[in-house]
């Protein structure tokens, strides 16, 4: 792989700003539809069991789209390439908006989450054009605010949905879309490709470069135990709030999204401690935080304080650990930056099935208190992981 001469440093806080927003409404795509599905269900003629394709579908196409176009950050300019794909993901939302019939909505839907995926090329083009003394603080804005934009769509869309239609949040995205892809052509600049490998070499690169890093492959298990726990979590709670003493209906229960925005606040702290060097002690606290708050968790089946204040917890825990996984990895190669997020946020995406599918298990094993139980032995799990590798997983820091 050829290295290209670095890139200035010009990762302003406007700039930042910009990345966090971007990446947080192409991320947030992804769930518009979750609150919708009765909604779409009923205007479309379809069962409510397959509306729920919709969320599935456009996962699927998520991880595909990870797959076939984030790599492409290694090989190409990335001021056409993220425009480019913010503009087809737009295309593919006034689809989905105009959708006839159910058919077409999940095709549609399924290639909006294929192309919906500038957030995780913005990522780790933040982490090259940032200073390497706030490539952590960096990363960690723009990652809080993907993160901020998962969190927030659910609540927005099911807001706008009921006074507007489903369809009017498509049309909305899409607008939003294209007005960020005109800003940000305008504001990045020229960036030549860091390294030259046809599209099929390229792609085998991503599955080599873990294989040969072990800080790689070590940091991806921590991570995949976390949102396979976050997703358990936040799947699960969805199940206790909508079932007695509490019984919420949907739009009560799509609130408690905001309290999580507290935990992402906090979180960007996370990427300092990095710059400082305190990523690996930072990381066994994070875990140590999770873990405790697990444990809170289980008296908090009766009381919406405590879910509130564990909410915040488990938020702040698991987005501070994100930060501090990513940042970790980014550091290991410039040249293959885009690649290794591409392991990286796969990764996350085999973590959130395998968690979202345990949550159903568990709720009907032994409900809220079985969750709970599992989060405390994933937590001690990646609490062992930790201990037992963070001497060897030394993490490199490119030149």
């Amino acid at each position: 792989m050829s290295r290209v001469k670095a890139q200035p440093q010009v990762m302003t806080p406007g700039l930042t700003f910009l990345f966090a927003v971007a990446g947080g409404a192409a991320v947030g795509n992804l769930y518009w539809a979750q609150p919708l599905l009765d909604f779409i269900a009923a205007d479309l003629g379809a069962s409510t069991a397959g509306a729920g394709l919709l969320v599935t579908a456009t996962q699927v196409g998520y991880a595909v789209g990870i797959l076939l176009f984030v790599p492409l950050g290694d090989v190409l300019d990335r001021r056409k390439l993220i425009p480019v794909m913010l503009v087809v993901s737009a295309v593919m939302l006034v689809l989905c908006a105009l959708a006839p019939t159910f058919g077409l909505l999940l095709g549609a839907i399924t290639l909006m989450g294929i192309t919906t995926v500038a957030g995780q090329l913005l990522t780790p083009l933040a982490g090259d054009l940032a200073d390497p003394a706030r490539r952590g603080h960096v990363v960690g804005a723009v990652t809080s605010g993907i993160l901020t934009g998962i969190l927030l769509s659910r609540t927005i869309s099911g807001l706008v949905a009921e006074f507007a239609g489903w369809r009017t949040i498509f049309l909305a995205a899409s607008v939003l879309a294209l007005t960020l892809a005109v800003l940000l052509y305008r504001a990045l600049p020229e960036l030549e490709p860091k390294t030259r490998l046809p599209y099929h070499r390229l792609i085998a690169s991503v599955f080599s470069t873990v294989r040969r890093e072990r800080v790689v492959r070590w940091t991806l298990a921590l991570s995949c135990t976390g949102f396979a726990i976050f997703t358990m979590f936040w799947t699960s709670l969805t199940f206790l709030l909508s079932s007695p003493p509490f019984g919420y209906p949907v739009s009560v229960i799509g609130l408690f999204g905001l309290a999580g925005l507290a935990g992402a606040v906090a979180a960007q702290r996370a990427g300092r401690l990095h710059d400082r060097g305190w990523s690996m002690p930072a990381t066994g606290l994070g875990w140590v935080l999770v873990l405790l708050s697990f444990g809170l968790a289980g008296f908090a089946g009766r009381s919406v304080v405590l879910v509130l204040v564990v909410v915040v917890l488990i938020d702040a825990g698991m987005q501070g650990l994100n930060i501090l996984n990513q940042t970790r990895v980014f550091a290991v190669s410039h040249e293959a930056r885009s690649r290794l997020n591409t392991a990286f946020v796969t990764g996350n995406f085999v973590g959130g099935a395998i968690g979202s599918a345990a949550a159903s298990v568990l709720w009907s094993v032994g409900q809220w208190r079985a969750v709970c139980l599992a989060g405390m032995v994933a937590s001690v799990f990646a609490l062992t992981i930790w201990a037992f590798g963070r001497r060897s997983a030394l993490v490199v820091t490119p030149a």
